[in-house]
């Protein structure tokens, strides 16, 4: 698609999610200039690469190249267009946990320096998330003064507006052109309007929901959105955690009859990790850092981050209880081997922003030999690791080697087909966290694999009972066959499963 007569747009950060706004944007006919202060983010661009990984972007970004540029220079990006959109980071301050806007204002100022050198009307649109407060405060009076222009009044020549993407990393382009609503915090009428426009000829949607309000209670919007739904997840890893300790109670089965309600719905109600990324845990902290220097009580938000936390050291328990069985079949003492399946925060990302699963891995790392495998985030995922996690080079290597558990951390489809060596002598444990397997298909077909559900009283309970026989194991009697001693062991209860199996294993280590 050729560009079309429509607006031409500018864009403020090619990043993570700028990029992908420009290819979209470009997708639907609009011509595009890109501005980033890394040189090579820009380069990258104007060459047709995309500067980041995300599904779908080289895809636009080749297809529509005609009509994207990239620049550095701000008077290109800001006389040639019409409407800026401004998507910097906006990092959390290791103090308030509020976002700093030093990024944004920084842009402003070089956006309002071209302004006042321009005779038209232009509109800028701060994407970024802020606080309450900052696009109708700081950051409005840092563009006024730099363009020597008021926003807003009747013959403005500037408008400003704040209208962050709810998108989640992996699916961002899926995302923008299929909002479920479009936030818009304006200014005044004109820009709104224009927006309206705007969004409306990008989306893949026939019919767009709006939502205009001014510009604090669109930024409350997005971040109580956020910390609504971490909220949410936190709840179902909650309930989880309560199934697990029910003989018969079954976390999904209970979640998906408690979405069913109307007040409540399934999206998001999993028992499963943690929540984590560059988005939910900051989000949290910061409407809880936020009622808290307005005196508002926050409990809310707090427990749900502690609650959050605690999921890595759930887990770590559970392997625990796992390691106790594992150390009874080993011929000789050796660390348990637990390997992780996932490291991004998302599986169709390289991300690891607070990943959950490296969060994971640095606390299992304690107590066990951890190798993990990410088919996009293993250099990532390598700078936050501790040292000691060890890397596989395929999920081959790492499903089929000595593991005796192995951790399933992100919902990527391409795990359901995972090979099993059929020549493997020891039981190899599989948390599946995000139900993906077959459990009764694979226990079935491979004698050495046992499927735990996180959720699930049977299968977390089983693993109690088993802890407890193991424990308790005694010799009855000795049998003579062929000259030699074999040692029965008998196993209770819940154990009995892996009975047969262990007197084996400890025959071959004793006889």
């Amino acid at each position: 698609m050729m560009a079309n007569n429509g607006p031409r747009i500018s864009v403020i950060g090619i990043g993570k999610l700028g990029s992908p706004m420009v290819a979209v944007f470009a997708s639907k006919g609009y011509h595009v200039i890109g501005l980033d202060i890394n040189k090579d983010f820009v380069e990258l661009l104007q060459k047709g690469i995309a500067p980041v990984y995300e599904p779908r972007l080289q895809e636009l970004i080749t297809q529509y190249k005609k009509n994207i540029e990239a620049t550095t220079d701000y008077y290109k990006a800001i006389s040639l267009t019409d409407i800026t959109m401004v998507i910097v980071p906006t990092p959390s301050d290791s103090d308030t946990e509020f976002f700093s806007n030093d990024y944004v204002l920084n842009t402003m100022k070089a956006i309002g320096q071209v302004i006042k050198s321009c005779n038209k009307y232009h509109q800028v649109v701060v994407t970024s998330t802020v606080m309450p407060g900052s696009t109708g405060g700081i950051i409005r009076d840092v563009l006024e003064a730099s363009s020597g222009r008021k926003i807003g009044c009747l013959d403005s020549e500037i408008g400003l507006a704040y209208s962050p993407e709810f998108i989640a990393l992996g699916q961002v382009i899926h995302d923008m052109l299929n909002p479920d609503f479009v936030l818009i915090g304006e200014s005044d009428k004109r820009i709104g309007d224009a927006l309206q426009h705007l969004y409306s000829k990008r989306s893949d949607k026939q019919l767009v929901l709006f939502r205009r309000m001014n510009f604090v209670n669109a930024e409350l919007t997005k971040i109580a959105i956020n910390t609504y739904v971490t909220t949410k997840i936190t709840y179902a890893n909650m309930l989880s955690e309560l199934c697990e300790n029910i003989p018969d109670a079954d976390a999904d089965t209970v979640n998906v009859a408690i979405g069913s309600d109307s007040r409540i719905g399934n999206k998001y109600l999993k028992g499963a990790l943690a929540y984590g990324g560059p988005c939910f845990p900051r989000d949290n902290r910061a409407f809880a850092a936020l009622a808290k220097s307005l005196s508002c009580n926050a409990l809310l938000a707090e427990a749900t981050d502690q609650l959050n936390n605690y999921q890595a050291e759930r887990l770590v328990n559970i392997c625990k209880k796992i390691a106790v069985i594992c150390t009874v079949d080993k011929i000789q003492p050796s660390k348990t081997k637990v390997g992780l399946l996932g490291l991004s925060y998302e599986p169709s990302s390289p991300v690891t922003e607070c990943s959950p699963a490296c969060n994971l891995a640095n606390k299992l790392v304690l107590d066990f030999d951890v190798t993990a495998f990410d088919p996009l985030a293993m250099s990532a995922a390598a700078r936050i690791c501790d040292k000691r996690v060890t890397f596989a080079n395929s999920v081959d290597e790492l499903v089929c080697g000595d593991l005796d558990i192995l951790l399933i951390t992100t919902a990527a489809s391409c795990w359901k087909n995972i090979y099993f060596n059929q020549t493997r002598k020891k039981l190899l444990y599989i948390i599946d966290c995000w139900k993906l397997l077959n459990k009764e298909e694979i226990e079935q077909n491979n004698r050495y694999v046992r499927i735990v559900l996180l959720g699930n009283g049977n299968s977390i309970k089983g693993l109690n009972d088993v802890g407890a026989s193991v424990r308790k194991l005694t010799v009855r009697n000795n049998e003579f066959q062929n000259g030699h001693a074999q040692r029965r062991v008998l196993v209770a209860g819940g154990a009995g499963f892996i009975g047969s199996h262990l007197a084996r294993r400890r025959k071959q280590g004793q006889s």
